[in-house]
C-alpha cells in the first residue's frame, strides 16, 4: 500500500484530501506544521508527498527544496496562490505537479495515481528490493546501475558506476591510487594509476557542485581520495 504524506494548514481540506485518498487504498497521515512536516518527509519513507504552499514555520517553497536535496520522492505543491510565478518557481524547485485551490478531491486522486505510477516506470518495478545507497543527495540503486543526484539521473560508465560505489560503500576511508585501479580494474596499477585520476574527475563532474570544493570524493593529498559522509 503506498504511503502518502499531506502537508496542510487547514484541516478540513487536508481531512477531504485524506478520506478521499483513503477511499482510493492509500495510507495517509497528514502534518499541519511545514518543518514538522519537512522533518517527516526526510526521515521517513512516504510514496509521494502533497505539500501546501502557505504554511506555519516553514514555506512549501523551503520544503519542496530540502527535500529535493535528498530524496527523489514525487511531490504535488497545492496552493491558493494562481500567478504563473509560483507555479513556475515550484516546478523550478523540483515539484512534480502544482495545483491551484479550489480543485476536486477526485482530480487529485487521479493525480496522485498518475505521479506514482510514472515514478515507479521511471525507477523500475521492484525497486524495494534493489540494493540502493543514498547519501546526502546521491541516491545510487546497484541492482539497475543508476545514479541520481539531487533528484536527477545522471549516466555513468561502468567503471565510473563501479568505482563511485565502492567509494560510497566505504565513506570516510582513504584509498590510495593504487588501491583503488587493483579494486576496479581488478590488475596490478604498474604505473597507469593515472586512470584513477581521469574517472574521479568525470565523477565528480557529474556529482559534486563545485568540482574546485568537492563535497562528496574529497583528495587527501599524497596517498589518494575518501567519500564523505
Amino acid at each position: 500500500m503506498s504511503k502518502i504524506l499531506i502537508v496542510e494548514d487547514e484541516e478540513a481540506i487536508a481531512d477531504l484530501e485524506k478520506d478521499y485518498l483513503e477511499l482510493s487504498g492509500f495510507e495517509v497521515e497528514i502534518e499541519h506544521r511545514g518543518d514538522v512536516g519537512l522533518k517527516r518527509a526526510l526521515t521517513e519513507d512516504f510514496n509521494l508527498i502533497i505539500l501546501d504552499l502557505m504554511l506555519p514555520e516553514m514555506d512549501g517553497f523551503d520544503i519542496c527544496r530540502e527535500i529535493r536535496a535528498q530524496k527523489n520522492t514525487p511531490i504535488i505543491m497545492v496552493s491558493a496562490k494562481k500567478d504563473d510565478i509560483d507555479k513556475i518557481r515550484g516546478l523550478g524547485l523540483g515539484a512534480d505537479d502544482y495545483m491551484t485551490k479550489p480543485f476536486s478531491p477526485s482530480e487529485l486522486v487521479a493525480r496522485v495515481k498518475a505521479h506514482l505510477a510514472r515514478y515507479e516506470r521511471l525507477i523500475g518495478t521492484g525497486v524495494q528490493s534493489n540494493d540502493i545507497i543514498e547519501i546526502r543527495g546521491i541516491k545510487i540503486d546497484k541492482t539497475a546501475r543508476r545514479v541520481w543526484v539531487n533528484g536527477e539521473e545522471k549516466n555513468f560508465t561502468t567503471k565510473e558506476f563501479d568505482l563511485l560505489t565502492f567509494l560510497a560503500e566505504n565513506p570516510n576511508r582513504v584509498f590510495t591510487k593504487d588501491e583503488l585501479f587493483h579494486e576496479i580494474w581488478n590488475m596490478e596499477s604498474i604505473g597507469d594509476i593515472a586512470t584513477v585520476t581521469v574517472h574521479i574527475k568525470k565523477i565528480r563532474e557529474k556529482i559534486e557542485f563545485n568540482t574546485a570544493k568537492p563535497q562528496y570524493i574529497e583528495t587527501i593529498w599524497g596517498v589518494g581520495y575518501r567519500f564523505k559522509m
